[in-house]
């Protein structure tokens, strides 16, 4: 079946306007313009070496010739990846945006998913293997002049990684932008379960990879198509964060689903691998990010600190192989879904590798970030900022936060059991989370790099979970917004003191050693790297708790985690300090 389309998406008159930040500031030049209708070619197999057939959509420029391809290839539906709602799975890009300026654009479901033959195995070897065969087919296409590259955000960013890490000889460039590459990075944080999101997610992948064309092109699809559309309320999904697509996933995962596989990933990334081991290891790019020898470009935005921004770092770090590799992070709403962002970025960077164009996409320092609150952005050539230095914070025995600790002492809270009654933090002695606050500032703070909390804790239990969360709180008390948080389960804190580096310590998570009841220990907590300007008159607060499925407790974008089931009084020192990586120049409060 094949059908055309006019439709252009872009940000001129007459064009459908793309939601979110199209740049990282730069100017681009000789970027390629629409020209194209939008030929559409529907459930197209696609063989892989062992015989098992994948399933795409392709959209293609209709006109005789080769273009270059651009290839999204994820679990999720890929006939409603133009439906345009504001859901976490409508990430493959705008194909009206591509094919018209002379692009294929190949949306493409994995094994297991969709209608491809296989089961899904959640980001496994055979699914690198699969993204290799997939780039070398679309390569071999008459439609395709042999230069491909890839596009999406979420899961379709891993399957780029996937793809090059394979070394297709066709790829010659990617764009993973809100990438993962260590699927236990971003499945549990340092041995606490994100359950929250893993419970939904594959909840998600249920109820949706098994349904076919009869329902994704059924009436009331077509009629939400129309209706989300409409530029008035697709104008309104710009400012829909996270936590707006991870109430989509918990409407989902109310809804009955096949239990295969399904579940079984569940039980296997939950509960039956509880520390990294083989399993967790096939499911690690991060040993293999050294075989990519393409141009990467990378990114995310500050708001994804529980999911994709962790592994934007770790990725960059071990892309020791790339001849070129680009960053942009971006501010508030950098991200939204349907994704469109960066379109006029990633064009100028396709355009360049693709087509051999002069758009001006390596001019200037290859790390760029939005500062939020500053609402500006900063370029530097590596991170963290060269010009940026840890500061120590004490967490002090009276509640503050200084770089004087003041006098020496401890603070207290609970941490409940799995079946007690989870109280209001404040209605119970000593409280079940403990904050700690600067006074206000004298003057606006810039902060960049990586954080880390290193916490001077007793408990009286063999385990407990440390979460953390530092926040930006504005002159009359109220929460401006959580920055950043990390996580750690204390059994698991073990750390290569010689290998690590201050905000990022190296925790192995394959061994659990008890915690000594009763003494102190000194953990080192990393919080994900962040960037922000504190304004003056603005406090900054520290949260510390070790269980969040109360909701008084932070959790950033809603994502929560399994705790680990044991009462315990944990008992914090003021020895204790928070590094938080200060831009140079600006003192900060005492």
């Amino acid at each position: 079946m094949s059908t055309t389309s006019k439709r252009v998406a872009g940000l001129e008159p007459g064009q459908r306007r793309l939601n979110g930040p199209q740049t990282s500031g730069r100017d681009f030049r000789n970027l390629s313009q629409p020209r194209y209708r939008i030929r559409k070619d529907v459930n197209i197999k696609i063989p892989m070496r062992d015989g098992i057939e994948l399933v795409a959509d392709i959209y293609r420029p209709d006109a005789d010739g080769a273009f270059p391809a651009l290839v999204a290839a994820s679990p999720y539906a890929r006939q409603i990846q133009d439906l345009g709602a504001p859901a976490g799975f409508i990430e493959a890009g705008a194909t009206d945006f591509w094919v018209p300026r002379g692009y294929v654009h190949l949306i493409v479901n994995l094994r297991g998913t969709g209608g491809s033959g296989g089961t899904f195995a959640f980001f496994d070897g055979q699914e690198r293997r699969d993204m290799h065969d997939l780039i070398e087919w679309v390569a071999e296409q008459p439609w395709c002049d042999g230069n491909l590259g890839m596009l999406g955000i979420s899961y379709f960013a891993m399957t780029q990684l996937e793809a090059a890490v394979e070394r297709p000889p066709h790829l010659k460039a990617i764009f993973p932008f809100a990438v993962t590459s260590d699927l236990y990075e971003a499945a549990t944080h340092h041995g606490l379960p994100s359950t929250k999101f893993v419970s939904s997610f594959l909840s998600m992948l249920g109820l949706t990879a098994p349904k076919s064309d009869r329902f994704y092109l059924s009436a009331p699809f077509a009629i939400a198509r129309r209706l989300l559309n409409l530029p008035p309320i697709h104008r309104r999904f710009a400012t829909m964060n996270g936590e707006s697509a991870k109430g989509v996933l918990d409407l989902l995962m109310k809804l009955p689903h096949p239990p295969r596989p399904w579940d079984e990933l569940w039980q296997n990334g939950v509960v039956k691998h509880p520390v990294r081991d083989a399993w967790w290891d096939e499911r690690d790019l991060t040993p293999l990010l050294e075989n990519i020898d393409i141009p990467v470009y990378v990114g995310c935005d500050w708001e994804n600190a529980p999911l994709h921004l962790p592994s934007t770092f770790s990725t960059l770090r071990n892309l020791t192989k790339s001849p070129c590799v680009r960053v942009a992070m971006l501010g508030k709403y950098g991200l939204t879904w349907p994704w469109e962002s960066m379109h006029v970025e990633a064009l100028a960077w396709y355009d360049h590798w693709l087509k051999g164009h002069d758009t001006g996409i390596l001019k200037g320092p290859a790390f760029r970030y939005f500062l939020p609150e500053a609402d500006e952005w900063q370029a530097v050539d590596s991170w963290p900022p060269p010009n940026s230095s840890h500061v120590e914070f004490a967490l002090r025995a009276d509640g503050g936060l200084a770089t004087a600790e003041g006098e020496p002492g401890s603070r207290e809270y609970w941490a409940l059991g799995v079946g007690l009654n989870r109280a209001r933090p404040s209605e119970i002695d000593p409280p079940s989370l403990l904050t700690w606050t600067t006074t206000p500032l004298d003057d606006d703070l810039d902060v960049a790099g990586d954080i880390e909390l290193r916490l001077a804790a007793a408990t009286t239990a063999l385990d407990t979970g440390w979460l953390v969360t530092v926040s930006d709180i504005a002159e009359d008390g109220s929460l401006v917004e959580h920055l950043t948080s990390g996580w750690l389960r204390a059994t698991l804190r073990e750390v290569d003191e010689n290998a690590s580096r201050p905000g990022a310590p190296v925790l192995p998570c394959r061994t659990a050693v008890g915690v000594p009841i009763g003494e102190d220990v000194v953990y080192r907590i990393p919080l994900i790297p962040n960037a922000r300007r504190f304004r003056r008159g603005h406090r900054i607060r520290v949260t510390l708790s070790s269980d969040d499925q109360n909701p008084e407790v932070p959790a950033i974008m809603d994502f929560r985690h399994a705790p680990v089931g044991t009462s315990t009084v944990n008992t914090v020192r003021s020895s204790s300090r928070l590094l938080l990586p200060v831009l140079s120049e600006i003192s900060p409060p005492s």
